[in-house]
């Protein structure tokens, strides 16, 4: 099995925020870390959000801003590792 495969779970972007950014910046769903979990909420975002309730939108732009939180940890974490 490849390393760099997404497996996203079937209706995820239809759980709570909390859920969503920590699932797309886990490793199982993300292998390439929490930047792709972004850019997957993204085009998400932008593909599905004109048919998107005022209320979804609010929960999906709440896991964008949790999941920009933990891409900003990872580059710092990163970043850290390469100076030790």
């Amino acid at each position: 099995m490849r390393d760099d495969i997404i497996h996203m779970p079937v209706g995820l972007f239809t759980q709570e925020p909390e859920t969503i950014a920590a699932s797309l910046a886990s490793r199982e769903v993300s292998p390439q870390g929490p930047a792709t979990g972004m850019r997957l909420l993204m085009f998400y975002i932008t593909r599905a959000g004109r048919r998107l309730s005022a209320s979804r939108l609010k929960k999906l732009e709440k896991a964008r801003k949790l999941l920009s939180l933990e891409v900003e940890r990872a580059l710092k974490e990163e970043e850290h590792r390469k100076i030790a």
